[in-house]
């Protein structure tokens, strides 16, 4: 067992390790470490706790120290300079002509640099862009292009669900999505249907599919013929939340009856197929 303490940066929901070095950090606490991208300030997400060897990758790097005042201060300072380096970065863009959007910023730390991110729909020669950006805010400028995946996680907002997008409030990582997903989970293939904000599909028929994957398998093909009580009849859709089955019946007298069975009150011969079109619209992970 390995003891650690998790760590968040720039309101990310991902987590990252780090050795306490024997010190007793609570939630909350912020905290100055070293990473891949220099001295980081972070809040504590994780209070020390120990943890299996392989839950981490080795070695472990120290907490530096905590944060004081004076950090937490020059952090929020930072924050409220944002907005009005995005103005001027959108406003650089339009000057130079260039097929981009500004869609964030950040000062690492030691304000060193400040990053700017941006979508663009192919690649782009920005390097007259920097130039004007390091003239009108008198900083090195390291500009990032991410995609509208990544553009979503940054901004946020309201998902086709009503609640704050998954990968803006909790997700700590992409995970690839495919439309086999939403058949298993019985959801219209329109496009409009089941993408999220960012225009892919959405992340959360990643981490609900696999009870869906399950019910789906025990469900008749829609379209087949089944034994139900009440005699033979069509499979029209099927409920995997409550393990319904709605079917079609045409009466002799040509009078056609819809009626809902469970699963078990039914028989069938499962013989479900892979369908042409169940290994297209992938989505990467951006």
């Amino acid at each position: 067992m390995v003891k650690i303490v998790g760590v968040k940066f720039n309101h990310s929901c991902k987590i990252y390790y780090f050795d306490p070095q024997g010190e007793n950090y609570v939630e909350g606490e912020g905290v100055i470490v070293d990473t891949a991208r220099g001295t980081e300030y972070g809040v504590v997400a994780v209070a020390p706790k120990c943890v299996e060897e392989s839950e981490i990758v080795s070695p472990l790097k120290p907490i530096t120290r905590r944060a004081t005042k004076k950090d937490a201060q020059r952090v929020e300072e930072n924050e409220k300079k944002l907005p009005s380096i995005i103005e001027t970065a959108k406003k650089e863009v339009e000057k130079c002509g260039l097929e981009m959007k500004i869609t964030g910023a950040e000062f690492p730390f030691d304000n060193s640099k400040i990053i700017i991110y941006f979508t663009a729909p192919a690649r782009i020669d920005f390097r007259d862009l920097v130039k004007s950006l390091a003239q009108a805010l008198h900083h090195r400028i390291d500009l990032r292009q991410i995609g509208s995946r990544d553009e979503a996680k940054l901004l946020g907002g309201i998902a086709p669900c009503g609640r704050v997008c998954c990968c803006n409030s909790f997700l700590p990582d992409f995970k690839t999505v495919t439309i086999i997903m939403a058949k298993n989970q019985g959801l219209s293939l329109n496009p409009s249907k089941i993408s999220g904000l960012c225009g892919r599909l959405m992340c959360c028929l990643e981490y609900e599919n696999e009870p869906y994957a399950e019910a789906y398998k025990k469900m008749p093909k829609v379209g087949s013929e089944v034994q139900t009580p009440d005699g033979k009849a069509t499979v029209i859709s099927n409920n995997m939340l409550k393990m319904l089955v709605k079917t079609k019946t045409t009466m002799k007298d040509g009078t056609v009856t819809y009626k809902d069975y469970a699963l078990e009150e039914i028989k069938f011969k499962n013989n479900k197929i892979k369908e042409p079109d169940d290994e297209v619209l992938e989505e990467d992970n951006d």
